[in-house]
């Protein structure tokens, strides 16, 4: 029987005792979008100049009324990488990603924004170390913030370990008491299988959905982090980070369901990491008040979650009131890069 000379190769290995990788870890990248056609070019582009590519790429259209399927149409018609499914109505944000994952054919599933743009070489660096740490339930990297109104930049999970690495849960709480966690969803990957598992984008957390999904997966089992900034996050006035900024009375009262939800039984294996590394304290002032109306959430009144509120509300305040050179330099204290080198 002659053999291919691919076949040949691979018995060669075989025979010779190598280890042989027999699949690798395919990437599915969702991007849901609504009337962003402006920016799908820079979006697609970036996720195409890739030295590794994505094993698929599924643009979620949530009833645009732009020109925005037109655009799309014509990426999938040139690059059969991607794949655009129209919703037949508009569902909101959560909801089409939820539908996207269920799409989704890879292992992995990454969820970045039709107004953003990832960096060359993020899917080299995420296949390179979830292939070396399988157990992992997440990666990502860092990523840079560029607020649009006011033209001040800054950088998330830029105090980070400083080597390609992976962290357990228990590394992962010791972090975040010290002031140091992050998990960047805006260029994160997650097991398919624990994304499912943690309910995905669960729609009533609304926009605090992927933090919750990331650190559930994250605390479950465990995250890899590439020390490079492998995307640009823009923060636009009307972005759906900013959507309902002044509803304040909303917001907490999505911060209260969070809270519910942590404490069900469902997710009561993450809520104890979760609290022990005072994440929750990310959410501000807003969140402290939300925690201490309630003996149930109280426990998460911990130190560190009182050293993120204050680091938050130093930051938050620092943007709006400091002058621009001022928020610069207090933006490059609170999220600038150290040089760290033990977990």
């Amino acid at each position: 029987m002659v053999r291919s000379p691919r076949l040949h190769r691979l018995h060669l290995l075989l025979s010779l005792g190598s280890p042989v990788l027999m699949t690798e870890p395919r990437i599915s990248v969702v991007i849901p979008n609504f009337n962003h056609a402006r920016f799908l070019p820079r979006c697609l582009d970036a996720q195409l100049n890739q030295p590794v590519l994505p094993y698929e790429i599924i643009v979620v259209d949530d009833g645009s009324t732009d020109n925005s399927l037109e655009v799309l149409r014509e990426y999938e018609k040139r690059r059969p990488v991607i794949r655009v499914c129209p919703n037949e109505r508009n569902l909101g944000t959560n909801q089409t990603i939820n539908r996207g994952l269920e799409l989704a054919r890879g292992d992995y599933v990454g969820f970045h924004a039709a107004d953003d743009e990832v960096r060359p070489g993020i899917y080299e660096h995420f296949t390179r170390l979830l292939r070396a740490h399988p157990e992992a339930g997440a990666a990502s990297g860092m990523c840079e913030w560029r607020c649009t109104s006011t033209g001040q930049n800054w950088y998330i999970g830029g105090r980070m370990p400083n080597q390609p690495s992976y962290l357990s849960p228990d590394q992962m709480v010791a972090l975040g008491q010290s002031g140091r966690l992050a998990i960047c969803s805006q260029n994160a990957v997650f097991k398919k299988s624990a994304l499912l598992e943690a309910d995905g984008y669960i729609p009533e957390l609304r926009w605090f959905a992927d933090w919750y999904c990331a650190y559930v997966v994250g605390f479950r089992y465990g995250m890899c982090h590439v020390p490079e900034v492998l995307s640009n996050f823009y923060l636009y006035p009307q972005s759906y980070f900013n959507a309902d900024a002044s509803a304040r009375g909303q917001r907490r009262a999505v911060m209260r369901r969070l809270l519910e939800v942590l404490e069900s039984e469902k997710f009561a294996d993450v809520a104890r990491p979760i609290g022990r590394s005072g994440l929750l304290g990310e959410f501000g002032w807003s969140m402290a008040r939300v925690a201490a109306s309630d003996s149930r959430h109280r426990r998460f009144l911990t130190p560190a979650f009182i050293r993120y509120v204050g680091r938050r509300s130093a930051q938050v305040f620092g943007r709006r009131f400091f002058p621009d050179w001022l928020a610069r330099w207090c933006l490059k204290v609170f999220y600038g890069r150290r040089s760290l080198t033990e977990i």
